[in-house]
C-alpha cells in the first residue's frame, strides 16, 4: 500500500514504532488480529511478529513474545561472536600495515607508548601485568574462559588482585558456568570480598584483561605462552564494549542457573544442544564450555536417551522439535513425548 512502506518503519523487533507496538500488542492479547488492522505497520510482518493464520488468511497471528525474545537474544551472541573474530582481523591489519611503514635504524624499540606491542615469554607478560597493575586506579575487567580454574593459576595472579583491593580498584570476572564448581574460585572470591563480582555465561571469548580501559592483554598464540598488549584508544573502546554486552547477559555467581523449561534436561545440555544444533563437533563443544571431551560425551549420550535419539542425525531433529536449538525461552516445563515420567527414567 502506498505511503506504508518498511522504510518508514526503521527499525528492529528490539524497539518498535508506536503503531506497531499497539497492534502487536492487541494481536497477543487477542490471539490474532483481522489483517487490515496490520495494514499500516507492514514492520510488524516484516520482522515476523505477525504472520498468517493458516485457517483463516484474512486473519494474522502473533509470534510469541517468548519467540521473539529468543530471537533477540540469539542476534546479541552472534553479535559478539563477530565482535570477536572482528578484533582478532584487526590487530592482524593494523601489525601488516605497520610492518609497511618500516623504521629508520635510529627509532628507538617498541616500548611505553606503542599502541600494539608483542609480549613473548611468560616473564614478560608477567612483566607487563605488572606495570599495569601498578598503574590501575579505578578498575579491571577480565575474562576467563575454560572450566574449573587450576589452584596454581588463581594463585599467580593473586598478588596483583590483593594489590589492586588495598587501592580501592573494582574488579569485574566473567566465567563459564563450569568454573562455579571449582571450590579455588569459591575461596579465591571470598578472599576479595566486594572488590570482585564474578558472573557466568554458558561460553565466553577467548581471555581478556582490561585496565582501566586503557590498556589490555589478549592472548597470541593458543598455548599462551606469548600475548599482545594493546593501547590503541579504538581497540581498547571495542573490547571494553565487548565485554560490557557479555557482563549484561551473563549470570551473577551467586544466582542459580535459569531451567530449561523442559523436565529432565539441565542446562548445560541445553547449551551442548544448542551448538550441535549449529553443527560442531564433540570437541569443540566441549572446549567453548570449558568441560572435558568425554564430559560433552556423556551429556550427548544423556540428551540422546531423553529425547528418545537412536542416532545423532535424530537427535538434531528432537532438538529442533523440543525447541533446544536456541538460547533458554520462558516457558512451562515441557514433558518429553513417550516417556512415563518427567526424567524420563
Amino acid at each position: 500500500m502506498a505511503g506504508h512502506g518498511t522504510d518508514e518503519h526503521p527499525h528492529g523487533a528490539d524497539r518498535l514504532c508506536e503503531a506497531g507496538d499497539r497492534v502487536y500488542s492487541r494481536a497477543v492479547r487477542r490471539s490474532r488480529v483481522p489483517r487490515h488492522d496490520a495494514e499500516p505497520v507492514p514492520c510488524l510482518l516484516d520482522l515476523g511478529l505477525l504472520h498468517p493464520d493458516p485457517d483463516d488468511m484474512d486473519w494474522l497471528v502473533p509470534t510469541a513474545p517468548q519467540e521473539v525474545m529468543t530471537r533477540l537474544l540469539r542476534g546479541v551472541y552472534d553479535e559478539v561472536r563477530a565482535s570477536q573474530r572482528r578484533v582478532g582481523s584487526v590487530v592482524a591489519a593494523v601489525e601488516w600495515y605497520a610492518g609497511l611503514g618500516g623504521r629508520p635504524a635510529s627509532s628507538p624499540p617498541a616500548g611505553e607508548g606503542t599502541a600494539i606491542r608483542v609480549l613473548d615469554g611468560l616473564s614478560r607478560i608477567q612483566a607487563a601485568m605488572d606495570e599495569a597493575t601498578q598503574a590501575c586506579t579505578a578498575e579491571v575487567l577480565t575474562v576467563q574462559p575454560g572450566g574449573i580454574r587450576p589452584e596454581h593459576e588463581l594463585a599467580e595472579g593473586l598478588h596483583r588482585a590483593l594489590e589492586l583491593r588495598g587501592r580501592g580498584v573494582r574488579m569485574r570476572d566473567l566465567y563459564t558456568h563450569v568454573a562455579r564448581h571449582g571450590q579455588g574460585l569459591l575461596n579465591y572470591l571470598e578472599l576479595m570480598g566486594d572488590a570482585v563480582e564474578a558472573r557466568t555465561l554458558d561460553e565466553v571469548i577467548d581471555r581478556l584483561i582490561l585496565f582501566d580501559r586503557t590498556v589490555a592483554f589478549i592472548p597470541a598464540n593458543s598455548d599462551r605462552t606469548m600475548a599482545l598488549e594493546l593501547r590503541h584508544p579504538a581497540l581498547v573502546e571495542y573490547l571494553g564494549t565487548v565485554f560490557d554486552r557479555l557482563w549484561r547477559l551473563a549470570l551473577p555467581l551467586t544466582a542459580p542457573l535459569p531451567d530449561t523449561g523442559i523436565e529432565g534436561i539441565s542446562h548445560r545440555e541445553r547449551a551442548i544442544a544448542a551448538l550441535l544444533a549449529e553443527g560442531h563437533q564433540d570437541a569443540v563443544i566441549a572446549e567453548r564450555l570449558g568441560i572435558s571431551v568425554r564430559t560433552c560425551r556423556a551429556h550427548i549420550a544423556r540428551l540422546s536417551e531423553t529425547l528418545g535419539a537412536a542416532s545423532r542425525t535424530q537427535l538434531g531433529v528432537r532438538i529442533a522439535q523440543v525447541g533446544l536449538e536456541g538460547p533458554p525461552r520462558t516457558a512451562p516445563a515441557v514433558t518429553i513425548p513417550g516417556q512415563n515420567s518427567p526424567t524420563g527414567r
